[in-house]
């Protein structure tokens, strides 16, 4: 349990607009998994049941549940040697995790909050010829999809964690850019 000095104010509402930012960040990740894997809906059903969420059903196992089953798609997917399939199918477990985002101010948390992002813009680099370049255009739409209450939410939280390999580096690019930039609405 938190005490008073790490806990921060965060609602039901806020939960949902976070979790249906992820949503948004994951979604063109779904293609590049489905195009690897047609009959695998697990990465799919994960970003249904955050949406669920998002648009106001009720947090339960099954949003976990979901996940998990795209993790393990991820897993499947990366042991196949297809990397690109395996980031997106943990861009779309990541949208299962905002709906479960702790009020407590620590920076870990600021991965449920981008870490679908992060491994939507690694999916679509590793897809591309473009590489890195491909990464960045996804970082510069997503700026213009997170809502004032996406970066209210974030600012609460200390910055991104360091480490976490290309995906942490992602995760801190997009957040230092919200953070100093934050959308005009």
């Amino acid at each position: 349990m938190a005490d008073a000095s790490t806990a921060i104010e965060l609602d039901r509402a806020e939960l949902r607009e976070v979790t249906g930012f992820t949503v948004a960040c994951a979604r063109p990740s779904l293609a590049l998994f489905e195009r690897e894997r047609p009959g695998d809906r697990r990465p799919r059903a994960a970003i249904e049941a955050a949406l669920a969420f998002a648009d106001g059903a009720e947090r339960t196992k099954a949003i976990r549940d979901n996940a998990w089953a795209a993790h393990r798609a991820a897993q499947e997917t990366r042991d196949a040697g297809r990397g690109a399939a395996s980031a997106a199918a943990r861009a779309a477990a990541n949208t299962c995790g905002a709906a479960f985002l702790h009020p407590l101010a620590k920076a870990t948390q600021v991965k449920h909050i981008l870490a679908s992002a992060a491994y939507t813009a690694h999916a679509l680099e590793l897809s591309s010829g473009d590489g890195p370049d491909a990464a960045d255009d996804h970082l510069a739409r997503l700026r213009l999809l997170a809502t004032p209450v996406v970066v209210d939410v974030l600012g609460r939280y200390p910055d991104a964690p360091p480490g976490g390999g290309r995906i942490g580096e992602l995760v801190r690019r997009l957040d230092a850019s919200l953070r100093r930039s934050p959308p005009a609405r």
